[in-house]
């Protein structure tokens, strides 16, 4: 719901704006001067400030600078009995999304509030659009599909919470997007966070938003990734890497329906769905105490498991006929796989599942010598074919290779998909890790 702030020193115009603000709906707090403002400010967000300009002590000009300071996104209306156009245009200049001359027809002036509004929902949904739209087509053909999309259109609707696991790389970020699309709330905000990528000491801020001098550097207030979603859709991404003492605030807001800031004393009430994905197994990291069971079983209200490429042989023709008519968009060459080598990816495991699959064939049609894609085209680890040249270590370059790669995926699988597990486990860095798993296209 949307929340304005009243500031007007005329008593009778006070009341008159407020009556007609509160009869939209809209939660209205009013200040009957500047520094009164200042002190709603300091605890509260609001959408729009409608501010008269000449007022005792702070004027409207002076808590304009300090609005556009300290709450950018908010918006504000200037008002004033002494108007004219210059004055309009240096209120528009310092900052002012709009200015009225008084006296004004009192539907104009919820007309401007509204629109003030929907720009700011646009915007809103500009930003989660840009991430929803890229790829979002879920291919496949065989029955493990079939099924997975029957259940995305039978679960769309709900505002239920819904848990999706499967390995890295099977597509669980796509499944999320598909069931925001087909939702209710497709035209609201849809957000993502990936709670393993962000620093622990930076990923409470992200979710819930922080008050200026929460901690050191925060010179302004920030509006967290719940927020952003109101009304509309949060992926809560690798939820199995949040950190314990988090999962206590989100298991709170995810049963109460609000939130408190940090370094904030006001509770602030959302209306969000929750979508979390994860790779590792949440059962496991329960048992072990890395995860909390009760914020398990709130999450779990509908589960999704998504199977990795290895058990969906039928999807993958389907799926390298897809990726080859991507790659060869906007190049003179239309790709095609041949035969055998097309039999020697049906064979092949795929433990970075579609996301492997699609950086097999990318560099498969960068440094293939012909549109037709042989077993040669591909990793020596596939196809079995090693491609000489003019040197002698390429025999034992390429087993090495296999043999890291094998040695990598094993222990992710023993270790629940935990990189810092694996990482110790292989006597390696995190970071050293990462980019192993970047070079075999699991990152």
């Amino acid at each position: 719901m949307a929340r304005i702030l009243l500031v007007e020193d005329d008593e009778i115009m006070r009341v008159t704006l407020h009556d007609r603000l509160k009869a939209n709906n809209w939660l209205v707090d009013i200040a009957e001067n500047g520094l009164k403002a200042l002190n709603f400010l300091e605890k509260n967000t609001y959408h729009v400030i409608v501010s008269d300009i000449k007022m005792p002590g702070l004027n409207g000009i002076s808590l304009l600078k300090h609005i556009n300071k300290n709450s950018p996104d908010s918006d504000v209306i200037l008002m004033t009995a002494y108007g004219s156009v210059e004055n309009a245009v240096k209120c528009l200049k310092q900052g002012a999304a709009d200015y009225m001359l008084k006296p004004f027809d009192m539907d104009d002036l919820t007309i401007r509030v509204n629109r003030l509004l929907q720009i700011q929902s646009f915007k809103i949904r500009c930003e989660s659009l840009q991430e929803s739209l890229p790829s979002s087509e879920i291919i496949g053909s065989g029955p493990s599909h079939n099924t997975l999309m029957e259940m995305i259109h039978k679960i769309a609707p709900t505002n239920s919470t819904i848990f999706i696991t499967g390995e890295s790389g099977t597509g669980k970020e796509l499944v999320a997007t598909a069931i925001h699309n087909q939702s209710l709330r497709a035209d609201k905000p849809y957000i993502k966070i990936n709670c393993g990528a962000i620093p622990e000491a930076l990923i409470e801020s992200e979710l819930f938003g922080h008050e200026k001098g929460a901690f050191t550097g925060a010179d302004t207030r920030k509006i967290g990734k719940f927020e952003l979603a109101d009304g509309g859709t949060l992926l809560l991404d690798e939820i199995g890497d949040l950190p314990l003492a988090l999962q206590v605030k989100l298991l709170r807001v995810l049963q109460e329906k609000e939130l408190e800031r940090l370094g904030g004393h006001n509770s602030i009430k959302i209306d969000v769905r929750i979508l979390c994905a994860t790779a590792k197994n949440l059962t496991n990291e329960v048992k072990q105490g890395n995860f909390r069971e009760d914020l398990y079983y709130r999450l779990q209200v509908i589960p999704i498991e998504i199977p990795p490429l290895r058990n969906r042989g039928d999807d993958i023709p389907t799926l390298c006929a897809h990726f080859l008519h991507e790659f060869s968009h906007g190049r003179s060459q239309k790709f095609s796989l041949s035969k055998s080598a097309l039999q020697h990816l049906l064979t092949y495991s795929f433990p970075g599942n579609i996301r492997e699959l699609k950086n097999i064939l990318e560099r498969a049609t960068v440094l293939a010598s012909s549109p037709v894609i042989e077993p040669k085209d591909l990793p020596a680890d596939i196809s079995g074919v090693i491609v000489p040249n003019n040197t002698d270590d390429t025999t034992l370059a390429a087993a090495v290779a296999r043999a890291e790669k094998e040695c990598i995926f094993n222990t992710l699988k023993k270790t629940g998909y935990n990189k810092t597990m694996t990482a110790k486990a292989l006597g390696i860095s995190r970071k050293n890790l990462w980019q192993k798993l970047k070079l075999y296209g699991e990152s």
